[in-house]
């Protein structure tokens, strides 16, 4: 497995508005908690949710990522203690709490 890198790029919701308050923005590269694991996206879906949250209607709920992003598919790169889905770069799909644009920087 290579090592990952330090920062990815992410679209950031920068206020609530349309398509144009989504925003590139460069963050780390989360390191996955319990229960927790880490994908590298190679798609990514965009819901009503997502659409709402945008808009300043619906907002994260506690302790969510406050990207958009409830649906990815892509390959699993790391794997947090007790994290019982699959093994690194498992192929992986799945709806989640947020959070899942974003791109790690090769």
């Amino acid at each position: 497995m290579e090592k990952l890198p330090a920062q990815m790029t992410v679209i950031c919701i920068s206020k609530p508005g349309g398509p144009e308050v989504l925003l590139p923005e460069t963050r780390a590269v989360p390191v996955p908690g319990p229960g927790e694991i880490l994908v590298k996206v190679a798609a990514a879906g965009v819901n009503r949710p997502d659409v709402a949250q945008r808009s300043g209607a619906y907002p994260p709920p506690p302790g969510a990522s406050d990207l958009p992003g409830l649906e990815i598919a892509g390959v699993v790169v790391a794997v947090g203690a007790g994290a019982r889905l699959c093994a690194i770069l498992h192929r992986a799909e799945c709806a989640g709490d947020g959070g899942a644009v974003g791109a790690v920087d090769e």
